[in-house]
């Protein structure tokens, strides 16, 4: 897979609270990556630095070999952060309608994404009622919808039940094999390892591991290792 976008040493600081050290790892294009690590590790601060939410203390974040400014990466990339609930007044369809306008997708890009994410038994419904699943299910169809290179996908399981979950991982799927790089914030490690091609282990801030599973259970030691288990044992 050729390189996508490179992050160079992102530093970031609350105060005297140092939140992200020299976080270093490579986005490769095509694929489904995934920042792996617990709750409080960074994982969400990460994603709005490399979005250009929030500034950083440090570091660089690079696509084809050139520095990206944070007030370019807008065209680059797309952020959908976790349990956002945007337009609570508004039915699922207005606003699947509504992002499919704002990004030129036509009804041959929004229908392949209803059934996989089971949206039909909810189109009618207001985002404000929507349970924390359908919610979730309706957010990831507005992110497939977005048309830049690399979307950033925090908690893209979470809500979800198995078999939703075994559905959407083979949605992202898709998209990746269509040339669409995606990068998954997970904290469940099990799922990490069905569906990511490659993991960023983060803990404390700091990166810990990088590669596929085989790479990091040589990393590890650990030659017939889940993910859990090189986890723990790179931290």
């Amino acid at each position: 897979m050729n390189g996508l976008m490179k992050v160079e040493g992102v530093t970031k600081r609350f105060g005297d609270r140092s939140v992200l050290h020299n976080v270093s790892f490579s986005v490769r294009r095509g694929e489904v990556l995934g920042l792996i690590g617990p709750n409080g590790a960074g994982k969400t601060t990460l994603f709005e630095c490399l979005s250009g939410l929030i500034t950083t203390d440090g570091g660089a974040v690079k696509a084809t070999g050139k520095t990206l400014p944070a007030t370019q990466r807008k065209e680059f990339l797309f952020y959908l952060p976790d349990a956002i609930r945007p337009w609570a007044e508004q039915t699922v369809r207005r606003i699947l309608t509504l992002f499919a306008a704002l990004y030129a997708r036509s009804n041959a890009d929004v229908a392949p994404l209803i059934e996989p994410l089971r949206l039909n038994e909810i189109l009618k419904s207001r985002i404000g009622s929507l349970s924390k699943g359908e919610l979730k299910r309706t957010l990831l169809a507005l992110g497939l919808l977005t048309p830049q290179p690399l979307l950033l996908l925090d908690e893209p399981f979470d809500g979800l039940d198995l078999r939703q979950t075994r559905e959407v991982m083979g949605l992202l799927k898709e998209h990746a094999a269509r040339d669409r790089t995606l990068m998954l914030s997970i904290h469940q490690l099990a799922d990490a390892g069905r569906v990511c091609d490659r993991l960023v282990l983060l803990s404390a801030g700091k990166v810990v591991g990088e590669g596929t599973i085989e790479e990091l259970r040589a990393q590890a030691n650990l030659p017939t290792a889940g993910v859990e288990e090189i986890f723990l044992a790179l931290t």
